[in-house]
């Protein structure tokens, strides 16, 4: 399995705008969907945005389309999640994954990812 780690949390108002980012080391990345996640205390893991391994296809929650974007640079082994108009609901523990079958595309679902970061805090202030 791939290490991820994830950084580029914070407090930001409502209407701001952070990036997130998600480090891989360790394991295969660039055959590999990503996912972004996001949970909040008493709920379960939300499914937030995905790109596929080549970067080229991207999928959003309904929530968050047209406001968040995911990027990846397989160089680097990174992934980005670049969250603008930023609101109070957007408040959540925000987690990368990695999709568990190779050069497939990813999912809604957290059950299907086999490689999770830490998680990183986003609160949003109104």
């Amino acid at each position: 399995q791939v290490q991820l780690v994830e950084s580029g949390g914070g407090l930001v108002q409502s209407g701001g705008s952070l990036t997130l980012s998600c480090a891989a080391s360790g394991g295969s990345f660039s055959e590999y969907s990503m996912g972004w996640f996001r949970q909040t205390p008493g709920e379960e893991r939300e499914f937030v945005g995905g790109i596929s391994w080549s970067g080229e296809t991207k999928y959003y929650a309904n929530p968050v389309k047209g406001r968040f974007t995911v990027s990846r640079d397989n160089a680097k082994n990174t992934v980005t999640l670049q969250m603008n108009s930023l609101k109070s609901e957007d408040t959540a523990i925000y987690y990368c994954a990695r999709y568990s079958a190779r050069m497939s595309f990813g999912n809604i679902y957290a059950r299907d990812y086999d490689s999770w970061g830490q998680g990183t805090q986003v609160t949003v202030s109104s």
